[in-house]
């Protein structure tokens, strides 16, 4: 970026190897269309974002559609099970699936700081459109803007999704009811720990990898099974526990769990004692919780085993009348004490 006399800022490339962005690439014009045509279409590019309107014209659909948007800011970009771009398009499509939509279109905006890579922005498309067609959705609008060098942290993706309400399962906290069953889908914790080892470069061995993974194969199964769900949601910032609050504020139930069902792989336990880390509160990204009926929850534990994503399904609590503590935990040594939310995350920046 050049400054001018008299202080105006004149955005032509810092760099001349062409390898990584300037703020030109975000200003409209000749690099601009570059960096779309040659970057971005190739690898998202179908027949709707090629068309390259303002709006995209989406076909009419037969019944009521969800919408939901997130931003993604994860610190590393690169984490052990994934990175922001396969994070991005996951995180959207997974609010998607526990709202009970089958997921149809996404639209992608990038946010570039000044000197990013371009090398390393094709891998992060490639990765955004590697879970897109896997889960069948097509990337049909975008955005692009590059800010100057410092002004962010290399790169933030924003993601917004469509889908189509799948028939009869549409959920929602304020539907539980005493003796339903809460289950969760996978071992616990394991996106937050894979994230913050990989940002503090901890001198510590280990193989946990984030479990970031699309959820939508389990909520089909569901649907398919005719299960009927009361709650679903993925336990993504403030984990597991955060959920539950949220559904005990909304159904004005107690939710209990038990600490000896809860699926914790040993290796992230050891690392959460460790490191003084509470794996109830820590984010995860393949993992949902939900609540059935209870006479609906064995053949809710068979249905969701048959999925990859959810193979480890188990019953970990269920929900009684309000106590005094809206969210409790029977210990190992059979204590019932609440769980408590702290004030603030424990890991920031972790989608």
């Amino acid at each position: 970026m050049n400054r001018a006399e008299g202080g105006l800022l004149c955005p032509v490339p810092l760099l001349t190897d062409g390898q990584r962005i300037s703020l030109a690439h975000g200003d409209g014009a000749r690099l601009s269309q570059r960096l779309i045509q040659q970057w971005i279409l190739p690898i998202l590019g179908g027949d709707t974002l090629r068309e390259l309107g303002d709006a995209a014209v989406l076909p009419a659909v037969d019944g009521p559609l969800a919408m939901t948007t997130d931003a993604f800011v994860v610190s590393p970009l690169v984490f052990p099970g994934g990175d922001i771009g396969s994070l991005a398009v996951t995180g959207t499509l997974n609010d998607l699936a526990v709202s009970g939509a089958q997921p149809l279109w996404i639209a992608v905006a990038l946010i570039l700081e000044e000197g990013f890579p371009l090398t390393q922005l094709e891998t992060f498309l490639r990765s955004m459109k590697r879970v897109a067609d896997e889960a069948g959705v097509q990337i049909v609008a975008g955005d692009t803007k590059v800010v100057p060098a410092g002004a962010a942290d290399q790169m933030f993706v924003t993601t917004t999704g469509v889908g189509r309400m799948l028939p009869g399962l549409r959920s929602q906290p304020t539907l539980l009811q005493p003796t339903d069953q809460l289950i969760v889908t996978g071992p616990i914790a394991q996106h937050g720990l894979a994230v913050m080892t990989a940002r503090e470069s901890l001198a510590i061995q280990h193989t946990i990898r984030s479990d970031c993974g699309l959820l939508l194969p389990a909520v089909r199964a569901l649907h398919a099974a005719g299960i009927p769900v009361r709650a679903m949601r993925d336990a993504t910032r403030g984990g597991v526990a955060a959920v539950l609050h949220e559904w005990a504020t909304a159904s004005h139930h107690t939710l209990t769990l038990h600490e000896r069902d809860i699926p914790l792989a040993d290796e992230a336990r050891g690392l959460c004692e460790l490191l003084g880390l509470d794996p109830l509160l820590v984010a995860n990204e393949g993992t949902m919780l939900l609540a059935v009926p209870q006479e609906c929850a064995p053949s809710a534990i068979h249905t969701l085993r048959q999925t990859e994503i959810a193979s480890a399904a188990t019953i970990v609590g269920h929900v009684r009348s309000r106590d005094v503590a809206p969210v409790t935990i029977i210990r190992s040594l059979g204590r019932d004490v609440p769980l408590d939310l702290p004030a603030g995350a424990m890991l920031p920046r972790i989608c």
